[in-house]
């Protein structure tokens, strides 16, 4: 199957349980979500950049440029975020190169078509996760 034709089907092409787990098809599914993602983010990295080097205006009430440098600090933050997210689906996308995506890292049980749907940077089950939350509250209530 050439990637055009992979492509293309993975237009109307949604993972299911009933074929094999992170087969070539499935890969190449989140593979394109996770590429759309990291492409919308950049994008409004870069739209982000432009807004704020527009708005260096000065404010002459002062609490018009709090309210600016406050959404400006919040915009950053959200940004920072972002980058953080970024290099999430960059070590997806090389997961997925390897052929370990879509399976825990802590268990190697398979993660989850639906998990995976609404998290494609999740690296552990949610019973993993699960367990690892509880053990991090653990550890820093003492």
């Amino acid at each position: 199957m050439t990637t055009a034709t992979v492509l293309a089907e993975t237009a109307e092409y949604r993972p299911s349980d009933d074929e094999p787990f992170m087969n070539e098809r499935q890969l190449e599914y989140f593979k394109q979500k996770l590429m759309n993602w990291k492409d919308e983010i950049l994008r409004e990295s870069r739209e982000t950049v432009t807004h704020l080097q527009k708005e260096t205006e000065n404010h002459p009430d002062l609490a018009d440029r709090a309210t600016s440098e406050t959404d400006r600090a919040l915009e950053l933050r959200t940004r920072d975020r972002q980058r953080k997210l970024i290099s999430k689906i960059d070590e997806a996308l090389r997961r997925i190169e390897d052929q370990s995506y879509g399976y825990c890292e802590e268990t190697g049980e398979p993660i989850g078509l639906a998990r995976l749907e609404a998290r494609p940077v999740a690296t552990m089950s949610v019973e993993a996760q699960e367990r690892h939350e509880r053990r991090e509250r653990v550890h820093r209530d003492d």
